[in-house]
């Protein structure tokens, strides 16, 4: 089983990519941090006559990589209670992708596949990231892609995900089963 990692964050070394990096450690992964790449928004065109128009950007290059991958983590800082920006502009470019002559089995290939989400938020994340959650669990059914689990993490500055030994046991559970 192969892995994609996309990391959705805007800092480096934050307490989502610590997380996260702790399920991973010693699997082998394809790490994709979305903040590295241009992603426009979608310009939405699929009730216009002449259909979406192509958009010189990364995301396609995105799309062909983790369409390679059996096991999909999306991690994400919980910004406003919800996924970052960057994580949230990629994840509405599959409209366009499902109508794309060039990905003719895009919603089949990512029936596929399993993904899971860890989020890491400093308000409650316990509580208030469940919403997060759900909207991917919406996202994933939609899509059709299998959705395995989750891990919500407490952090909000620098390294405080340390201090949440539940997340970190979680993490350890799920690097478990990755194997």
């Amino acid at each position: 089983m192969s892995i994609a990692v996309l990391y959705g964050g805007n800092r480096s070394n934050g307490n989502t990519e610590t997380l996260t990096k702790k399920v991973t450690q010693g699997l082998i992964v394809e790490e994709i941090y979305l903040k590295d790449y241009l992603i426009e928004p979608i310009i939405d065109k699929r009730h216009t006559d002449e259909g979406f128009s192509e958009v010189n950007d990364d995301y396609n290059s995105i799309i062909d990589c983790i369409l390679q991958h059996d096991i999909l983590i999306f991690s994400t800082p919980i910004y406003w209670y919800s996924m970052t920006g960057v994580m949230k502009n990629f994840i509405d470019r599959w409209s366009q992708t499902l109508r794309d002559d060039k990905y003719p089995d895009f919603k089949d290939q990512m029936a596929q596949k399993s993904a899971y989400v860890i989020a890491v938020g400093g308000d409650e994340p316990n509580m208030k990231g469940l919403p997060l959650i759900q909207q991917f669990r919406y996202i994933f059914d939609f899509i059709g892609i299998n959705f395995d689990g989750y891990i919500i993490g407490m952090g909000n500055k620098p390294g405080e995900i340390f201090q949440d030994k539940q997340a970190l046991y979680a993490a350890n559970q799920l690097r478990d089963k990755l194997k």
